[in-house]
């Protein structure tokens, strides 16, 4: 490579949705709408569980984290979207891409490793329910709870403080509405074999391994309720862990959809769409899976929406 070809990127050109102006606009709406969705509904998750004590427990421990990473997740490469789209403009810095990579790593990570955990919680309850409230002590949770915090920041930390070793072509477009780490390793000049032993070795870290643990987890699961003899007793079982268990098919569901879009086709436009489900769509979803299927949420939400609402309304009354 020339030297000439080669720079130290100032910004970059997030491509995005190149689509006529007026479907930009309906663009805007609907990503607008979606975010606003799914911002409110994982806020009122996270306030409910801390406000309510019937939910003072692990599982909703773990939720309420998870609800307040899928918050930092949409916000992370949603807002930077929508203002692109409303200003035409569709340029980010240097160093607010590297933000973006690290942020996105994070909370991608975090909500990966929440789940792992969240199984946990459920092998304890069905497997070992005469110890439960034993292991799954409040300091043990905290613990869990930071661990995935900490592991998660330090493998974001590794994958992206190593870009800052690459230079880049003068080619600085990515075909995506937000930095995503491989389409930036796709446009270095320099050597990324460094780069991507560390994202194959994150990837089997903070991806593959928790992947496996769950997998185990509802192994053990269905092992020890098959071993239930009534069938309400079953039922009962199944019940409890049915909500977390959709939560994890569409989270490893859309992203498995994102790697193979990728890995079976060159066109961008499916990656993007995938990416679309897995970034946007998933983070929405997890509200309304956990609210819909579960009655103790439901009546946690019910009591938010009593004391919220006569507030609101004495506030407008005080203004006025």
């Amino acid at each position: 490579m020339e030297p000439g070809n080669q720079t130290y990127a100032s910004e970059f050109l997030l491509l995005g949705f190149s689509v006529k102006s007026e479907i930009q606009f309906m663009l805007f709406g609907l990503f607008l709408s979606i975010y606003l969705v799914a911002f409110t509904g994982n806020l009122l998750i996270f306030l409910a569980i801390c406000s309510d004590s019937h939910l003072h427990m692990p599982m909703y421990f773990f939720l309420s984290n998870l609800s307040f990473a899928d918050i930092c997740f949409t916000s992370t490469t949603i807002p930077k979207m929508l203002m692109n789209i409303h200003t035409q403009r569709k340029t980010i810095t240097y160093e607010g891409c590297l933000s973006q990579i690290f942020f996105f790593i994070v909370f991608g990570c975090l909500d990966n490793l929440l789940l792992t955990v969240m199984a946990y919680d459920r092998f304890v309850a069905i497997c070992h329910p005469l110890h439960y409230s034993v292991i799954m002590n409040p300091q043990f949770c905290g613990l869990l709870a930071l661990g995935s915090w900490c592991i998660s920041v330090m493998g974001s930390l590794l994958e992206t403080l190593t870009l800052l070793r690459l230079s880049f072509c003068t080619n600085m477009e990515i075909p995506h509405f937000f930095c995503d780490l491989p389409e930036i390793l796709k446009l270095a000049c320099s050597d990324t074999l460094i780069n991507n032993i560390v994202v194959y070795f994150a990837t089997g870290l903070l991806a593959v391994i928790p992947f496996h643990a769950i997998l185990l987890s509802y192994y053990q699961i269905i092992s020890s309720i098959l071993s239930i003899s009534s069938a309400a007793g079953k039922q009962k079982a199944f019940s409890t862990c049915g909500s977390h268990l959709s939560m994890v098919s569409l989270f490893y569901g859309t992203g498995l959809g994102v790697y193979l879009s990728s890995a079976a086709t060159s066109s961008s436009r499916m990656s993007l769409m995938a990416s679309v489900m897995y970034t946007i769509v998933t983070p929405m979803m997890n509200p309304f899976i956990y609210s819909l299927r579960n009655r103790d949420m439901k009546r946690a939400l019910s009591r938010l929406f009593i004391r919220i609402v006569p507030l609101s309304v004495r506030t407008i009354t005080g203004l006025s």
